[in-house]
């Protein structure tokens, strides 16, 4: 016979168990809308020219950890501007967040590969008058190379500035029932005196927001800034 207790903590498991089905993100939101990131970004524009590269990124391993957080990476390289500038993007699309499968953050990847970070700060881009992108910037040095850095990260709508804010944000779209998607979008320029380096970056990356079509903005960033832009007729 069902003692009392026994079916006091079976009922409780099984509240506990509908409760865990009820809040389990079931909702696939992906703001690239099977899109691909490579149409969506130009090729070309101002006085920029790209060259698509291959060695931004480790290459992918069949059934990698990578290989399931990315669906899809673009490497480029452009170069013209200022004085010929050459600078290197990386956009990486991967379309599920979850606990197993989160960005991977450049602070954290880039000393796996030997570099040292000898700055880290957060920084704001300007896209337009009052409107601003929430980055980082970072310089990571190692004996033969060094690289300034800005990016950003998106998962979903929200746009995190460090680990413990992207653990969060992911919670957060969870608990509305969603599986978000995310983007991590890489600029750098090597050799270059850091704070030239952050000039050139921060002109460029506006540049380039701009050339995208305005109803492709939010897969870079978000819904919110790319109808900022629309609505200030850029």
């Amino acid at each position: 016979m069902i003692g009392r207790r026994d079916l006091l903590i079976g009922s409780a498991c099984l509240a506990g168990a509908g409760a865990a089905y009820a809040l389990a993100p079931r909702h696939h939101v992906s703001l690239l809308r099977g899109r691909k990131v490579e149409q969506t970004v130009p090729r070309a524009f101002g006085e920029w020219t790209s060259q698509d590269v291959s060695d931004l990124v480790a290459p992918k391993i069949e059934d990698s950890l990578a290989s399931r957080l990315y669906g899809e990476t673009v490497g480029r390289v452009y170069r013209g501007g200022e004085g010929g500038a050459e600078i290197m993007m990386l956009l990486a699309h991967g379309d599920t967040q979850s606990d197993d499968l989160q960005l991977h953050r450049p602070e954290i990847c880039y000393p796996a590969f030997g570099f040292a970070i000898s700055q880290s700060a957060v920084t704001e881009v300007a896209l337009a008058p009052s409107i601003t992108l929430p980055s980082r910037r970072l310089v990571a040095e190692a004996p033969d190379r060094r690289e300034t850095i800005i990016y950003w990260s998106r998962l979903g709508e929200y746009l995190p500035l460090n680990r413990k804010q992207q653990q969060i944000d992911r919670l957060r779209t969870a608990l509305k029932g969603d599986i978000a998607d995310g983007l991590l979008a890489r600029f750098s320029m090597l050799g270059s005196d850091p704070a030239v380096a952050i000039g050139v970056l921060e002109r460029f990356i506006p540049g380039l927001i701009r050339a995208v079509a305005a109803d492709r903005r939010d897969v870079l960033i978000g819904t919110q800034r790319a109808a900022a832009l629309a609505g200030a007729g850029i």
